[in-house]
Parts: C-alpha cells; sequence; structure tokens
C-alpha cells in the first residue's frame, strides 16, 4: 500500500500562537496488488484508518468501496491533527466488503500498514483557499448496451515527479448522456498546490458495476481558465478520447464538459481566526443545589480533600487551562447557581462566587479556584438546577459582541452540575436562542446522576428543538460525563470536552461571513 499526505490549510505560526495549536493533514489512499478473496470477481476493497489512543486503536474513518479492483485509488481523504510533539501511531487496515456484513470484523481482512505519522512523505498546505466548482456534461458517449451512460468525473494533478494523483472523484449520475453533477468543493492548494496555472487532468468515466469503468474521454485545463466561468459566463472543454480520435479522421470529441461555475475562498480555520485577534471569552457556572451534598462532609461532591481537589476543582482547571491560553486578558468571570445567599438568604440562579456583582472576574482558572474554595463557607445549597438564568448571562454579552459584525470575541460557558436539570423547557430555549450568537457551552457532569437530560441537550443524535419547536441553528453544547475520566490525566478530560468547540467558532464565523479581523498576509 502507497500512501501520500499533505497539510490543510492552518499550518501558519506566529509568535503568539497558543502550544495547543496543531495542524490538520490529509491523507490519501492508494493500493495495489491486494489479495483477491471473491470468487466470481475480485476484492472489493475500503481502507479503514486507526490511531492509537491510550494503547488501544480508535477508528478514525473508511474510504468508499472500490468494486471489484485490486489496485485502488481511493477518491475519499483522511483528516488527521498532526501533534508535533507527539508520536503518532497510524494503523491502515484493508477489508474486502461483505455486503451482508454489518460489523467491521465481518468484512475479509486484507492486510494492514502501522506507521507514525511523522515517517509519511508530508506537503505542508499553508494557502487556505478553497475553490467551488460546478460542472455538466453535453452529448456524451453512448456506453451501456441497454440503457446510455453513467458517467463521472475524476479530476487528476501531476505531482513534482511527473505522476497524475487523484484529487477529487465526483458522484455518478445514472443513466444520461447530458449530466449535471453536484458542485463540490476541495482545498485548491490539494487541486493545483495553489498554482492557479499548474496543469489539471479531467477525466470522464462510465460507472460499471463490475468495476471495469468505461473511458469516455479526457481534457486539461487549469484554475485559471476554469475561472473564466463566472457570473453566467460558461466554459466549455471538449472530452477527447485519444484512441478514437486516433482512429476516425472526423473525429470531433465524446461530448462537452462545461464549467458553469469557479468560485474561489478562503477556508478560514480556527488557528485563522485565533491568530487574527479573536478573543474565547470563557465564563464558569457551578452547581451549588443541595443534592451535592454538605461541602464540609467528604461525601459531598464539593468537599475539597486534603489534597486541596475534589471532581468540581478538576474540572475547572482541566478546561480552563487550555481556555485561558486563548485570552490576552485572563479575566473570566465565575457564576454559580442554586444556592441561598446571604445576608437574607435569598436563592440565586446567577452569583458571582466573588461575591461582587459588578466585577465578577477572577484572573486565570487559579483565581477561579480561589474564589470557589473562598465561597464555600458562606453559602447554602438549595436548588432547583436551573441552567436557563446561566445561560442567559452569557448570551447578553454574546449578544454584544454579536453587533460588533467582526470576528472579535466568542464566548464558551462551562457548566459543572451534579444532577437533572429543573427546568429543562427554559434551559432548551435558551440555547435555540444562544445557536444564534457566537457562544458555545460546555456541560461536565460530576457524581453519578443520571445524565440522560445532557446528552439530550448535546445534539449530536439530533437537532435540538425548543419546547415551541424552533431548531437551533448550530450544535453549541458538548456534554462529558466526568466519571469517564476519573482515572485519566486531566488533558484527556479537556480534549474530550474541547473537542467540538474549534469547528463551532469557525462554523459561526463562517455562516455570518465573518473573516478574521487581522488575516495573515498571502
Amino acid at each position: 500500500m502507497a500512501y501520500t499526505l499533505g497539510m490543510a490549510p492552518d499550518g501558519r505560526t506566529r509568535s503568539v500562537v497558543p502550544q495547543h495549536c496543531v495542524t490538520r493533514v490529509e491523507l490519501s489512499v492508494t493500493a495495489s496488488s491486494l489479495l483477491d478473496r471473491d470468487v466470481a470477481s475480485k476484492s472489493d476493497p475500503f481502507c479503514v484508518l486507526f490511531h492509537e489512543v491510550d494503547g488501544n486503536w480508535v477508528e478514525l474513518g473508511r474510504t468508499e468501496t472500490a468494486v471489484n479492483n485490486l489496485n485502488p485509488v481511493f477518491g475519499v481523504k483522511f483528516q488527521v491533527d498532526y501533534h508535533f510533539e507527539e508520536i503518532q501511531k497510524l494503523r491502515f487496515a484493508m477489508f474486502d466488503e461483505d455486503k451482508c456484513a454489518t460489523q467491521l470484523y465481518e468484512h475479509d481482512f486484507l492486510g494492514e500498514f502501522i506507521c507514525t505519522l511523522g515517517v509519511i512523505t508530508a506537503q505542508e498546505l499553508s494557502d487556505n483557499r478553497i475553490i467551488t466548482l460546478t460542472l455538466s456534461g453535453r452529448k456524451l458517449d453512448k456506453k451501456d448496451f441497454f440503457g446510455k451512460s453513467d458517467p463521472y468525473l475524476e479530476f487528476h494533478k501531476q505531482g513534482e515527479d511527473g505522476k497524475w494523483m487523484l484529487v477529487h472523484r465526483t458522484e455518478v449520475i445514472k443513466n444520461t448522456l447530458d449530466p449535471v453533477w453536484k458542485p463540490f468543493t476541495v482545498p485548491l492548494i490539494s487541486l493545483c498546490n495553489g498554482d492557479v496555472d499548474r496543469s489539471i487532468k479531467v477525466l470522464c468515466y462510465d460507472y460499471d458495476n463490475d468495476g471495469g469503468h468505461d473511458f469516455i474521454g479526457e481534457f486539461q485545463t487549469t484554475v485559471s481558465k476554469m475561472s473564466e466561468a463566472q457570473n453566467s459566463v460558461e466554459v466549455e472543454f471538449d472530452c477527447i478520447n485519444p484512441k478514437k480520435q486516433k482512429k476516425k479522421k472526423n473525429y470531433k470529441n465524446s461530448g462537452v464538459i462545461i464549467i458553469r461555475s469557479c468560485k474561489i475562498a478562503h477556508d478560514y480555520t480556527f488557528l485563522d481566526y485565533i491568530l487574527g485577534g479573536c478573543q474565547l471569552m470563557f465564563t464558569v457556572g457551578i452547581d451549588f443545589t443541595a443534592s451535592n451534598g454538605n461541602p464540609r462532609e467528604p461525601s459531598s461532591l464539593h468537599y475539597i480533600n486534603p489534597l486541596g481537589s475534589n471532581e468540581y476543582l478538576s474540572a475547572i482547571l482541566a478546561v480552563g487551562q487550555i481556555i485561558q491560553d486563548y485570552d490576552t486578558d485572563k479575566m473570566f468571570p465565575a457564576l454559580g447557581f442554586g444556592a441561598q445567599l446571604p445576608p437574607d438568604w435569598k436563592v440565586s440562579h446567577e452569583f458571582a462566587i466573588n461575591f461582587n456583582p459588578t466585577n465578577p472576574f477572577c484572573y486565570g482558572v487559579e483565581g477561579i479556584a480561589q474564589a470557589y474554595s473562598a465561597c464555600l463557607p458562606h453559602i447554602r445549597f438549595y436548588g432547583p438546577t436551573n441552567f436557563a438564568p446561566i445561560i442567559n448571562h452569557v448570551a447578553r454579552f454574546a449578544a454584544q459582541a454579536l453587533q460588533q459584525e467582526k470576528a472579535a470575541q466568542y464566548f464558551t460557558l462551562l457548566i459543572i452540575t451534579d444532577g437533572v436539570i429543573s427546568d429543562m423547557d427554559e434551559t432548551r430555549h435558551a440555547i435555540v436562542q444562544a445557536s444564534k450568537l457566537p457562544m458555545s457551552i460546555i456541560i461536565i457532569g460530576v457524581g453519578n446522576a443520571d445524565f440522560a437530560a445532557m446528552e439530550f441537550l448535546d445534539g449530536d443524535a439530533s437537532v435540538l428543538r425548543s419546547n415551541t419547536g424552533e431548531e437551533a441553528l448550530r450544535d453549541i453544547v458538548q456534554f462529558v460525563p466526568f466519571r469517564d475520566f476519573r482515572n485519566a490525566p486531566k488533558e484527556t478530560l479537556a480534549k474530550s470536552v474541547l473537542a467540538e468547540l474549534p469547528q463551532q467558532v469557525t462554523q459561526y464565523f463562517k455562516q455570518r461571513n465573518l473573516p478574521p479581523i487581522n488575516p495573515a498576509p498571502e
């Protein structure tokens, strides 16, 4: 098996890059001379990529299946985070697809290749431009006896060694000589190494179920030429079959491929926004309801043991130590909810744990930890467990940032809680409204309660709706039960908790067409 790799476009660095930033890399997979496991035909291989996590192999993704093919060139690419400071082991496993199989182990195993990410030949991709193409065909050659053709396109770029490498394969359009393919987007650096005058070869095939796809024709072009397709102006290319061209004197083409639209834009990454000046505004919300137990007793989740810690403190430190790197002034509001406060002992669901409502900020995560420990003796745990007030509190500030129409601030609310939400309808409504703002919510569940409601809010399984049926514009909630990480390093908890945040930040600013405040120079 042969592997080629390219890094996605967030590999730039400046002196202010936080230590936790990583580079996204893209892996292209080809294979040759695979085992033939099928009796009546050849193998139908697909590749599965695993990476090693704490001694276990965890699946990262799968390619498409190459039907009846012992020398596949897969169109699906793998994307991996490259950490320079870590040894990252990868396992490429090849399987022959069994259409009746439901589990991976039920497919026929063809072989595997294990290596570290550092040894794979790499090309740094420092260009963050993307290209979106819309194509169609006209009067393509008829290849099927009982039908027309089932055409698809392949885009190849030429490497420094002169060899052509597959960059993208379109979908198959069934039974037509005049196909219209769906628009697709690829990194410009993947298509032409960022060189708009570099040759690109486009091949057109008629898809066959047995894997013996019929060649229709090809042409060569450049991004510069395709870019002429602007403002309803289309660019046409003769689709040429060289063998037919040699045989027939009056041969014109095997059809025409039309570039209907070609658009180049910047695909800004999380790093682009951070390096461009975006600040992550971090707020902590802490559950002080009675179900946590008396903080003076060891059975309480808020009991600070002789080592000076508990699950609340561990969660604050694990997550906060990562996020604080992305905020220059390191001043973070820390709020509590579900407790009675002196002197009148009224219940509050959004109070400053430093008891200074006009200035609830703590310096760094250590300041949050100190304010948390200091407030415990002065409050009475009560209830109920209401999330909506604290979500709405942060949303008010996010709404003010929204009015700037700049990618300047993004708000992250960390809620640490032990139990079931009492105001579910209000919380769902608050989250749906917050999904329209530059804001994300992280919920860490401590203790051993039933966290089914938290999983529901997470929105990974289905789109979250408010009690009136309004859908969240984005999935902005990440829930993690602390018990899954009790015996793991704190870095493991932070990695799981923050896994979705970079995507949520970039998704929000892209939806609003907001570039970084200070984009890096070309």
